[in-house]
């Protein structure tokens, strides 16, 4: 009804003398209203999917947090390349659980803005903590971006499979950081995955100020 109601709305702006120019816009119109019906239909599975894939990707701070694992790990090396980029999205869907059953977790966009800033500090300082310590910090910020994905599940979005999307997508970031971090083995490299750090800490302060309201 809601479609129908559009429709013939849209029908009748294109009548007036303001659109009359061509008829054939009700016909592109209706076409459009069945497509957008159908893929709404189609939400559940390819919709869940798609939204959790894009939800790491779209939000900056998450982003570049994510790419920061992979390049953390990389300047540890063995075993820190791997399992590192393995902790985060299997923390990440405890957290994305947490968000979808309710349980609440405290300023969970400034710890997401926050774990940009410290990664980015820690890949700009090349620092080398124990294994096991790296990797109870990448647990604790995993906790918070999972979370932040898990509250914002689309109503309409399949749960498991917006849970696949955004696990897989964090999969691909850890792997671009990696790819990016085994510069560190070149010459050059290594002052270039350092930079690449500040860029990520600079990104986390800049979102982290957003949360503080300064800009608006």
């Amino acid at each position: 009804m809601r479609f129908r109601n559009l429709d013939a709305e849209v029908t009748h702006m294109t009548r007036s003398p303001t659109h009359g120019r061509s008829r054939r816009y009700p016909v592109l119109l209706s076409l459009l209203v069945a497509a957008a019906a159908h893929a709404h239909a189609q939400a559940g599975l390819a919709g869940g999917f798609a939204s959790g894939f894009l939800h790491p990707i779209l939000g900056g701070d998450h982003l570049v947090a994510m790419v920061a694992v992979g390049l953390w790990g990389a300047q540890l090396g063995r075993p820190a390349i791997w399992l590192l980029p393995i902790t985060f999205p299997s923390v990440m869907a405890l957290g994305g659980l947490l968000g979808v059953l309710g349980v609440a977790l405290p300023l969970v966009e400034v710890v997401v803005a926050l774990s940009a800033i410290v990664l980015g500090a820690l890949v700009a300082t090349a620092a080398r903590p124990p294994f096991r310590v790296a990797a109870i910090v990448v647990g604790i910020f995993a906790v918070f971006h999972g979370h932040a994905h898990g509250t914002e599940l689309p109503a309409a979005a399949n749960p498991l499979a917006y849970g696949v999307g955004f696990v897989l997508a964090t999969g691909l970031l850890h792997l671009a950081g990696i790819l990016l971090g085994t510069l560190v083995r070149r010459p050059w490299g290594a002052g270039l995955v350092r930079a690449c750090g500040v860029v990520v800490a600079l990104v986390g302060g800049y979102f982290l100020l957003g949360h503080s309201g300064l800009f608006g």
